[in-house]
This record gives C-alpha cells, structure tokens and sequence, in this order.
C-alpha cells in the first residue's frame, strides 16, 4: 500500500506541477489582475485570498475532515472544485471585453473558489500522506516531491513565456487557465490509486468539541506556538513577491514576456533551492534549513529595491524568492508532520493554515499603504520585520532539530 500511495503522491505532483505556473500567485496572476485595471489593493487582496485567507480556511476544514471516516473522497471533491474553478476563470476571460470593477471582483471571487477549493483538499491530503507514508520516508518524499514539482514548473514556465508572448490579453491569460485546469483534472489520476487502509476508530465529537481541540493543542504544545511564530513572521515572504511584480509593472511597465521571465527566475530557484536541499540536507535535520529560510526571505525584497533600477538585473530578485518559497513549503510540511501523530495531524495542520493570518493582513495592509509610503519603506519594514523567525528558528525543540 505504501509504495502505490507513494507513487501516486509522485503522479499527482507532477502534474499539479504543470499546472501551477499558469496560475502562479507570484507573478501570472499579479500581472493578469493588473491588465484588468486592478489598484494595488485589489492585488493585495488577491494575494490575501490565495496566500492568507486560503491556508487561513485550513482550520475550519479541518473540523469537518477530521470527522470523515475516509479522506479520499474529501481529497477528489476539492480538487474537482478548483478544476471547475479554473475553466470558468478561463472561459470568463476569453469573453471578458473592456475593463470594469465587476469583472475585477469576478475574477477574485472565481480565484476564491479556486484557493478555498484548495486548502479543504490539501487537509485530506496531507492526512492520508501522514498515516500511510513511514515517518522515515516523509522527507524523502517531500524533497523528490519538490524536485519533480520546479522541474515540472521549469517546463511549464516556458510554455507560460510563450503563451504570454505570443497571444495579447486576455486571450493569453484565458488559454493558460483552460489548460491548467486540464492539467489539474489528469492530476487526480495519481489519487485514484490511494488506499488508505482501515482507519483508526474515533468517538464523535460536536462542533465545539473539535474546536476546542485546536485551543487545547496551542496551550499545550510550545513547538506549535514556535511554528506559528515562524510562519507569521518569516513566512510573509510569501505575500511579499507579488508586489515585486507590481513595482515593475510601476517603474517600466509589464508585458507577457517580461512576466514569463519572471515566472521562469522565480522557478529556476525554485529548482535550485530543491536540488540542494535534497543532496545536502542531512536526515531530519530541518534547523539549518530554517535559518537559510529566513536569511533568504530578509534578502528578496532588498534585492528588489537594489535591482529595480536595472532591468536586465530584476529577475535576480524572483530567483532568490522562489529558492525561499521552495524551503518554505519543504519546512512547513515537514515540521508539521513531525510534530504530530496520526490522531492530532488534522489539528496541527488545521492550525498551521489559519495561523498565517499575517499572510492575510499583510498584502492588504500594503495594498493599502504602498500609494502612501512607497516601495522603498514597505520593503525595508517587511525584511526587519521577518527577523522576528529567529527566535522561533532557534527554539523550535523536538527529535528532527537534535
């Protein structure tokens, strides 16, 4: 069972891998949201929506899921929601006409749908890896997962660059969603092959009852008091690098070339980032990996205000981001996998998601602000504020930081 279920976590990667570049949070759908007219606080609020508000979903997910015999059919729903979310995207665009608010906050409504679909998937989903793949192969797992996933990313940026380049908006931004959900339907093969096995038996639990067990789980557990620390503070690396594409698109303007060369930098690192950590990286030593996190996350957007001045130079500011994004989602399944068991994981990673509310806060916060303060101000804040991941980097304590 382990082995099929393992292939079948490397069947869905590969394809979800080819999917996501078309709809990438950090530079695609920035720039397509931007074409429509959006201001910087609907972009914000894009990237709170997909970054924040979707993993922030996790926790209330996770009450219901919990309760599920089986997670299998709970995994499958979710993602034929996010296809069914994809196409509408892509097929609202082909016959969007000219600009208007409304279509703008369709369109963010449509995404919606597409992250909330995501993050209920990504609870089952995590759970069936938990309980059926061996603690001493989940790091295995995740890493080789990451590297099919840049390489996969790698050959889709391309076909990104090309679209973008070739076709003008919105035809350009339609075809890539059309495709990507495509591509996420033949995904679902993969998870066809699951087997969970016979799960554990359960007593049932009232609404307020399961809450209550993420209460408990907080006040109990420093290591889940310390993650939430990391991921609220270092991890708003994540709602930062839209905005990179959004003071390009301020200083000398966007277009589909120029975003499909971003896509591919972002990815590139990404790739990197994933080779390394898979040749160096030492049994389930995650610490280091914390500190290069952080100190990569700190130097993205410093890098950005240094580079913006030379154009041929910027995208060196989206390869050092995706490297971070790359170690981020390596670390924060990781440790969470490590931190629970098969009875309490739909708690932990139910806290894990809502817990990044400064994943919601901070992109409308500076969607908010950036016309006031400037790019400049707003960067340099966000870096010293990322500082703070230290102390959850150096006190993190259970078997895998030994």
């Amino acid at each position: 069972m382990r082995i099929t279920n393992y292939r079948s976590f490397m069947i869905h990667a590969l394809f979800l891998s080819l999917t996501m570049s078309f709809i990438d949070v950090n530079t695609v759908a920035p720039a397509m949201l931007s074409e429509t007219g959006a201001t910087t606080f609907h972009l914000g609020l894009l990237t709170a929506i997909m970054v924040g508000f979707g993993s922030f979903m996790q926790l209330l997910f996770a009450t219901f899921i919990m309760g599920f015999k089986h997670k299998k059919p709970a995994l499958l729903g979710g993602i034929y929601l996010r296809v069914a979310a994809l196409a509408s995207l892509g097929i609202f665009l082909r016959n969007l006409g000219s600009p208007a608010t409304w279509k703008i906050w369709l369109i963010l409504f449509l995404i919606t749908v597409f992250s909330f679909s995501g993050a209920w998937a990504n609870i089952a989903y995590t759970d069936i890896l938990g309980s059926t793949i061996e603690k001493p192969q989940r790091k295995k797992l995740l890493t080789q997962k990451q590297l099919i996933t840049s390489i996969g990313l790698i050959i889709s940026s391309v076909v990104v660059k090309l679209v973008l380049s070739y076709l003008s908006y919105p035809d350009s931004y339609s075809l890539l969603f059309l495709m990507a959900s495509l591509l996420l339907l033949l995904a679902t093969s993969g998870f066809w092959m699951l087997k969970e096995g016979e799960p554990p038996q359960q007593k049932k639990q009232t609404l307020g009852e399961r809450l209550g067990m993420f209460v408990h789980a907080i006040k109990e557990d420093r290591n889940v008091r310390l993650y939430l620390l990391l991921v609220n503070t270092s991890g708003v690396i994540l709602s930062t690098l839209p905005f990179l594409v959004v003071l390009a698109n301020q200083r000398y303007g966007l277009d589909g070339g120029r975003t499909g060369t971003f896509l591919l930098f972002q990815l590139s690192g990404s790739l990197l980032a994933t080779i390394l950590t898979n040749l160096f990286s030492k049994g389930q030593r995650y610490r280091p990996l914390i500190y290069l996190f952080i100190l990569l996350g700190i130097s993205t957007p410093i890098m950005a205000l240094l580079l913006i001045a030379t154009p041929l130079l910027y995208p060196l500011a989206f390869f050092i981001g995706g490297a971070t994004a790359a170690l981020y989602h390596i670390l924060t399944v990781g440790i969470l996998l490590e931190i629970s068991n098969n009875e309490n994981r739909p708690i932990y990673f139910g806290i894990g998601g809502a817990g990044a509310l400064m994943n919601i806060l901070y992109p409308m916060l500076a969607g908010l602000l950036l016309p006031y303060l400037g790019f400049p101000l707003i960067f340099i804040l966000t870096s010293c504020y990322m500082l703070f991941g230290i102390y959850a980097a150096k006190h993190l304590d259970c078997g895998i930081f030994s």
